[in-house]
């Protein structure tokens, strides 16, 4: 039974599409262990806008950092011994990365050079990190996923405050994947890709974590919810991999639209970009592609944190 009228839906179109001298499609440590072996030639995640208007993306199995300029040009930023999942830009301009074999890594843009930040909690390894994001504080948050799922709920998110000190908020999480923070820092919504949900964390003052629930319950399929953002109305936009699609929910988790991709079903990612930040921009694993919609609300600003 369904409680609300069929979504709008809303088309996309490619933007941009990863050269084919980048590409050299074949078998990886990585693929082998979340992609049943198949042999590929990328895998893109991370979207990330700069000042500039260039489009940052990254390619998980083989650890390279691209950046597509607003006519679509790709260049190779970085290519590493790594697995770059979620990337984010700070408003002091530092490029963050949650690389899933090496922890948390930061990129000089100018050099491609890519250095430790952060690698262990405590001299252990995390799970595998997945996606990141800043608070207006400059509070850093970033998921914890690994192979977690509904046999091992055991994934984590965690906080980085900008004094350094790293908590973390919760360790029972069937696959914590995307994450968003509101403007006020007072709550993180986090994707839960395996139980196909999105949880909600309240973020008190007393930095105790209390009344975690879900916030909004996705339909199914093969995979679930993946990478997260918000509109500058507080409406949540939700990458369902596996769909294809894109689906917007008001603040109070109303199905609103659904964004379908053009190509293929692997839509992993989003960042807002473009004139007056109306444009979605999402990254398609399975085809190597960054798809594009045009929205009417404009997405909330990245650099809004001190």
């Amino acid at each position: 039974m369904s409680w609300f009228a069929p979504p709008r839906r809303i088309d996309t179109q490619v933007f941009a599409r990863l050269p084919d001298h980048f590409r050299n499609a074949r078998r990886s440590a990585w693929a082998d262990a979340n992609q049943g072996g198949r042999a590929i030639d990328s895998f893109l995640e991370g979207p990330s806008f700069d000042r500039d208007g260039r489009l940052y993306v990254t390619d998980i199995p083989f650890g390279r950092i691209f950046r597509i300029d607003p006519d679509g040009e790709w260049t190779l930023i970085a290519e590493y011994d790594g697995w770059p999942n979620g990337l984010k830009i700070h408003a002091d301009g530092r490029i963050f990365i949650t690389d899933y074999k090496r922890g948390l890594m930061l990129l000089e843009p100018g050099s491609g050079q890519v250095t430790p930040f952060l690698e262990t909690v405590a001299t252990e390894s995390f799970k595998g990190v997945n996606d990141l994001v800043f608070g207006r504080s400059g509070t850093l948050y970033f998921t914890d996923q690994g192979q977690t799922g509904m046999h091992d709920p055991t994934g984590r998110v965690w906080r980085l405050g900008s004094d350094g000190r790293l908590t973390c908020l919760v360790d029972t999480v069937p696959s914590p994947n995307g994450i968003v923070v509101d403007p006020e820092e007072s709550f993180l919504l986090v994707a839960v890709t395996r139980a196909n949900q999105v949880w909600r964390i309240p973020l008190p003052a007393s930095g105790i974590t209390t009344k975690v629930g879900v916030f909004v319950n996705l339909h199914g399929g093969p995979g679930g919810p993946d990478g997260l953002a918000l509109d500058r109305d507080g409406n949540l936009l939700i990458c369902h991999t596996g769909f294809g699609s894109v689906w917007r929910v008001s603040p109070v988790a109303e199905p609103l639209d659904r964004i379908v991709s053009c190509a293929g079903v692997g839509t992993t990612n989003l960042a807002f970009g473009g004139p007056d930040n109306r444009s979605l921009f999402i990254t398609e694993s399975r085809t190597g592609s960054i798809l594009r919609a045009e929205l009417e609300t404009p997405g909330l600003a990245m650099y809004s944190h001190a």
